[in-house]
């Protein structure tokens, strides 16, 4: 086989105990039992028809228990594995069991020659439920095993809820067990060659690796693992979910996100511009009619509207036009503009005219989620509020709808856009600036609520303020005392009483956010800061094995409920790098 260094960087870096081995497009999640020589198996599916909660999933039992190898008389066979993003290497006394994913349904494992050796496991294909006045079961996904050896045994045994196979096989040097997990209907497939499978999935990961731009020596460990993300992350269309397109998490967010997708978009620009433009499609395929977009789509619904912490419609923040126009810089398509420019536009309108009730040009949030930052402090005294963060958002995208209208030759319309920029602009420092505390405040029934966060900094990003106003935000980003400091940008600045440096949205520096001030600060030549702050995000998110949601403002370390091979974290990882880099 051909050799890799992305490939060799990743051996063993990924820790199957607790980030699955997958592959690009599967909904297979393959983990190690921490505790023994076994496998399980989970499905990265939400299947919310069948138990609406919004997290149910989290919870649900492995499709696949107990998996163990087995000898000729069905003892357990110990086994230490090696992991590569192609490859799982079970060792074993009586060789090497080696496991691949032949497809998005399928993985494989091949036995080694001249052995008798075997998997025992337990599967438990039903959804099932008891309530007060009875139960229900349910069909969820169908299993078949296979193999292309002599069979010695083959016993299938109910186990409570499920059922307990063994399946002992004669192996030659080409011997592999497969098991599918399918949607209806199973189709019937040839078991192939194990060496065949494992060339393939070797190459599949190749050829995705050698896509990725150099980038400097320091960055590639992470780099490499931040592309693994990527491809992993990815998984294919079923149902609602109508392009191939990336699960921020497959462990912690399964499905698609409005805010991610666009994000994610980002990195994948370097590699498959048609895979970057299908993130923006993605969730464009299921625009509603008023223009508004939903906040998460998956398998089998869409999220529109969540009952907690109050009822409401829920979407994520208006960024979709500022990541069509990132692409565009990078891989031009006329073409891909005039697909989604009427949309884009709708989704502003939606924005502007659906969401102000007071009239007074300033759009406003309905729910905390549909600002990304669900537990923000911002949000305490309820909803709804008009907020800095969204309204630049929508300047920013106005901006970039004037620069995709001129592209598609309709001046007029980048003339008006650009004054309806201009003009939420004076709005935002008509209704939110604050003189004394040179802050924009989130206003909630007319009156500010004086919580400090890097949100009330946001309209730096909008490139029109006057002078003494982007002085003053700078003036906050630089103090220690505030945002400045070996981690940054805290979510909440750390001398506001709600600082809470490990609390989701309460204080922990996230990559996202980051981000966009990069941008901000890039806009308005404040370079030398930008680049620190480029950096700083850099070597925090280096400093770990793992890609996280977000981190400790004080430690730099990933908190407990910080969902790992987080998508977005990854992009921006992989993003900076490239800018970082320069001519590598």
């Amino acid at each position: 086989m051909i050799a890799s260094d992305y490939l060799d960087l990743l051996q063993d870096h990924i820790d199957i105990t607790r980030v699955p081995f997958s592959d690009r497009g599967s909904r297979i999640l393959l983990f190690r039992d921490a505790e023994r020589s076994a496998l399980y198996l989970k499905l990265a599916e939400r299947l919310a028809h069948l138990d609406a909660g919004i997290e149910a999933y989290l919870k649900r039992p492995p499709y696949i228990q107990q998996l163990e190898l087995v000898d000729s008389v069905g003892q357990v066979l110990e086994f230490t594995t090696t992991v590569n993003p192609y490859l799982l290497t079970l060792e074993t006394g009586q060789g090497v069991v080696n496991c691949v994913f032949q497809d998005q349904h399928t993985i494989a494992f091949g036995l080694p020659a001249g052995g008798t050796i075997g998997l025992r496991f337990r599967v438990f294909p039903q959804y099932w439920r008891s309530f007060d006045q009875g139960g229900s079961f349910m069909a969820v996904r169908n299993l078949v095993y296979r193999t292309n050896g002599m069979v010695l045994r083959n016993t299938i045994t109910p186990v409570e809820g499920g059922y307990e196979v063994e399946f002992i096989v004669r192996a030659n040097t080409e011997t592999a067990i497969v098991l599918g997990i399918h949607p209806n209907p199973i189709t019937d497939q040839p078991v192939l060659p194990f060496n065949v499978l494992l060339e393939a999935a070797h190459s599949r990961w190749l050829t995705w690796f050698e896509r990725v731009p150099p980038v400097a020596d320091r960055y590639r460990e992470t780099y490499a693992y931040a592309w693994w993300v990527m491809a992993n992350n990815l998984i294919s269309p079923l149902g609602n979910v109508v392009y191939e397109a990336m699960s921020p998490s497959k462990i912690g967010y399964v499905g698609l996100w409005l805010w991610d997708s666009a994000l994610h978009a980002l990195a994948y620009r370097y590699v498959d511009a048609e895979l970057s433009r299908n993130q923006i499609r993605a969730m464009l395929a299921h625009q509603l009619p008023n223009g508004m977009l939903p906040d998460a789509v998956y398998d089998d619904g869409i999220v529109t509207t969540i009952d907690h912490p109050i009822s409401g419609e829920v979407t994520k923040p208006p960024i979709l036009a500022w990541a069509v126009l990132k692409l565009h810089e990078t891989a031009p398509d006329p073409a891909f503009l005039a697909e989604v420019y009427p949309a884009l536009v709708r989704l502003n309108g939606w924005w502007v005219g659906m969401n102000d009730d007071d009239d007074d040009g300033l759009a406003q949030y309905n729910h905390p989620y549909s600002s990304g930052l669900d537990d923000s402090p911002l949000w305490d005294a309820g909803m709804p509020v008009e907020s800095p963060d969204l309204n630049t958002y929508l300047c920013v995208q106005m901006g970039s709808l004037a620069v995709i209208a001129e592209a598609l030759g309709r001046y007029n319309e980048g003339a008006m856009w650009r004054r309806r920029a201009g003009a939420m602009v004076a709005r935002m420092i008509e209704h939110f600036w604050d003189e004394q505390a040179g802050l924009f405040w989130v206003i909630k029934d007319h009156k500010p609520v004086k919580v400090v966060t890097p949100f009330n900094l946001y309209p730096l990003w909008t490139g029109q303020l006057p002078d003494e106003i982007r002085g003053r935000l700078l003036d906050h980003l630089k103090d220690p005392a505030m945002f400045h400091g070996a981690y940054m940008l805290p979510t909440v600045a750390r001398n506001d009483p709600h600082f809470s440096p490990g609390t989701m949205w309460r204080g922990p520096v996230w990559a996202n956010i980051n981000y966009f001030f990069i941008e901000a600060l890039r806009q308005v030549d404040e370079h030398d800061m930008a680049d620190e702050l480029s950096e700083c995000t850099l070597e925090m998110i280096m400093a770990h094995k793992g890609i996280y949601e977000y981190y400790h403002t004080e430690t730099g370390e990933p908190p407990a409920t910080a969902v790992s091979t987080f998508g977005w974290t990854a992009a921006v990882f992989i993003d900076l790098a490239i800018q970082n880099s320069g001519d590598q």
